[in-house]
């Protein structure tokens, strides 16, 4: 009974909520997310003993959490996310040992402490308890669950340090710790996680020196912003570097100063006066490298540490903004190639330069920074600066810098444009590339809709915002059109007002078109059509779909069978590289049934009903499984 629009009391016909749904012992799912239900959770739901999955979240749910739900003890899966629930998380729930898929508790208003007995859940995977009133210090026994693989406690009032037990938990793929107030050092055993790639300590009291080792290499995969006391690490976090003073005279040591002999006076004497040369430097070399910046550049956010870019600076790298360093350009302004010098290094970049003639690109640049400001995902591009100014003729010039993607985008990947001699670029795509890409777009739009503080709808998912490093890592960019969804609990996960929405043509969810509501289900029609464009390889804008022939109805009818599937899908799917760079025909049995359930996933994505397209999390799920049966082996 998810994603409608049921409000009030379920009929009596099926049991009322609160109380008489506790009367149906043998149900075990209940998946009532994503309406506006109200009133308490019933402390009746104890009563249903095969219970298994729980989902209420989403919803407008009020009171505190019944401790009865302690008593299902078959509950593998509990979400109560996105509600008002208030007080403090029951011990008995944390004592339910069958909880193994996750539990969510995330954006609500519990308070108190995290219980010490969250040790009992010692099969959980996922523990999500972000935006709430949760204070005092992360419990030691955490540790103790060394199945978790996301562990989520951002945007609370937890405090102390991070308890040293934490480096049980080898499994650990995500963590986020940002919007707290820890204290203390960066411990050096999250560096040595082996499966963590995303780490979040954001807006905390964190000080001192950053390790180095491990993921602490990886500045992608890092956020440390807003924690003004901390130093050293790698240069790309471009942090002060750590100095150690000497130790001053204790009072015990004082009594012994007679004693010390004059080689150890002149010895600290040239030490501080190397100290004091050392800072001078650094002071002088800051300023070498920064002296021609003006002050009308700005940074993203005031509070980090990113580098001030100025218009003349903008201007060297891209030499003048030349035709030769133009890498795209769209409806509000054009994106360049430059290789920007600050901090003394050398740093190849992509500056995308706003088109201030054209209406609304102010407000397209400041939805970009906004949106850009706190989230950090490995599959979102990373925005370095910003440059707010003027140009040499008075003239406001706004631009935004971003890491460079040596690739390209998707699209010309896709469509391969022809170059100056009449033949096409020889770029092709393969099925597994395909297929990760397709992943890591999912994986994006799944932290912007389920893992920020507050959601984010994109609005423009097409190829042409999908970006490739030198890896074909594949990031989600350009930030111009996308929303927050500030009412989420209370919305169903769309916007509480009607919204004028702007896209792209062919790849505009219908709903949008009729003037709907901005909702995450129009991110999922967008990604549905980039799914059937990346594998049928056309476009949902070619001439070939007229009236009602469409690129979802042409990828449906093709799902009909799998030998037409085959004559459907991009012909250069069936080339194959093998060990030699020679290219062969492959067109197995294991190639059809993937393909089939690509296209049923990109299918399901696009129809026209936004009540009928799935989950990101579901739909993540799929096409990891897909790309998992591409891997296999056959015997």
């Amino acid at each position: 009974m998810g994603d409608n629009r049921i409000h009030g009391k379920l009929p009596t016909s099926i049991g009322e909520i609160p109380d008489s749904i506790g009367k149906l012992k043998d149900l075990s799912q209940v998946h009532l997310s994503s309406n506006s239900l109200s009133g308490k959770i019933p402390s009746s739901l104890g009563n249903l003993t095969s219970l298994s999955e729980l989902y209420l979240d989403g919803n407008s749910l009020q009171g505190s959490i019944p401790s009865s739900l302690g008593n299902c003890l078959k509950l593998q899966a509990l979400t109560l996310a996105h509600n008002n629930l208030n007080g403090t998380i029951p011990e008995t729930i944390l004592s339910i040992p069958s909880l193994s898929t996750l539990v969510d508790l995330s954006h609500n208003s519990l308070s108190g402490l995290l219980p010490p007995q969250v040790s009992r859940l010692i099969n959980l995977g996922e523990l999500y308890l972000s935006g709430n009133k949760l204070a005092g210090e992360i419990p030691s026994t955490l540790g103790e669950c060394v199945v978790l693989r996301y562990l989520f406690l951002n945007g609370n009032s937890f405090e102390g340090i991070i308890p040293q037990s934490l480096k049980e938990l080898r499994g650990l793929q995500e963590l986020d710790l940002s919007s707290n107030k820890l204290t203390g050092k960066i411990p050096t055993f999250l560096g040595r996680l082996p499966f963590l790639y995303n780490l979040n300590l954001s807006y905390n009291d964190f000080e001192g020196k950053i390790p180095e080792e491990g993921m602490f290499k990886n500045a992608s995969a890092l956020s440390i912003t807003g924690n003004r006391n901390l130093c050293g690490g790698i240069s790309t976090l471009r942090l002060p570097v750590c100095i150690t003073l000497p130790r001053p005279l204790t009072v015990a040591s004082a009594k012994h100063r007679r004693s010390i002999s004059p080689k150890v006076i002149i010895s600290l004497v040239i030490m501080i006066i190397c100290l004091i040369l050392l800072v001078m430097y650094f002071v002088v070399r800051r300023f070498c490298c920064s002296r021609n910046k003006p002050t009308s550049s700005a940074s993203l956010d005031q509070q980090t540490q990113s580098v001030r870019i100025s218009y003349a600076e903008l201007l060297k790298a891209t030499n003048g903004f030349s035709s030769e360093n133009l890498i795209g350009s769209g409806g509000y302004g054009s994106v360049y190639k430059g290789i920007l010098s600050y901090n003394c290094n050398e740093k190849v970049v992509a500056v995308k330069v706003l088109n201030l003639q054209q209406e609304g690109a102010s407000k397209t640049f400041m939805a970009e920074c906004n949106s850009l400001r706190n989230i950090r995902h490995r599959n979102l591009i990373k925005i370095l600066t910003v440059c707010s100014g003027v140009d040499y003729r008075g003239n406001d010039f706004k631009a935004l810098v971003f890491e460079f993607m040596a690739n390209g985008n998707l699209e010309g990947w896709l469509h391969p444009t022809p170059q100056a001699n009449g033949k096409n670029v020889p770029k092709n795509l393969s099925l597994l590339q395909r297929l990760n890409i397709a992943i890591d777009v999912a994986s994006a739009m799944d932290y912007l809709h389920h893992h920020c503080v507050i959601p984010i709808v994109h609005r423009d998912i097409k190829p042409s915002n999908i970006l490739l490093d030198d890896d074909m890592n594949a990031y989600v960019g350009d930030f111009g059109l996308a929303k927050f969804l500030p009412d989420f609990s209370n919305s169903s996960g769309q916007m509480s007002l009607t919204t004028v929405v702007k896209g792209s043509t062919g790849y505009l969810a219908p709903e949008y078109a009729m003037g709907g509501k901005v909702s995450t289900q129009g991110d999922i029609y967008s990604f549905g059509t980039v799914l059937l464009e990346m594998f049928t390889g056309k476009g949902p804008t070619e001439d070939m779909f007229k009236e009602d022939l469409n690129l979802h109805n042409f990828s449906k009818t093709a799902l009909l069978s799998e030998d037409q599937v085959m004559e459907s899908v991009d012909e250069r799917l069936m080339i194959d590289k093998g060990e030699h760079g020679q290219e062969t025909i492959n067109n197995d049995g294991k190639l059809k049934e993937c393909l089939y359930s690509v296209l049923k996933v990109g299918v399901s994505c696009s129809v026209e009903s936004p009540e009928e397209r799935g989950d990101i999390s579901d739909i993540l799920m799929e096409l990891s499984v897909i790309r998992d049966m591409k891997l296999q082996k056959q015997p």
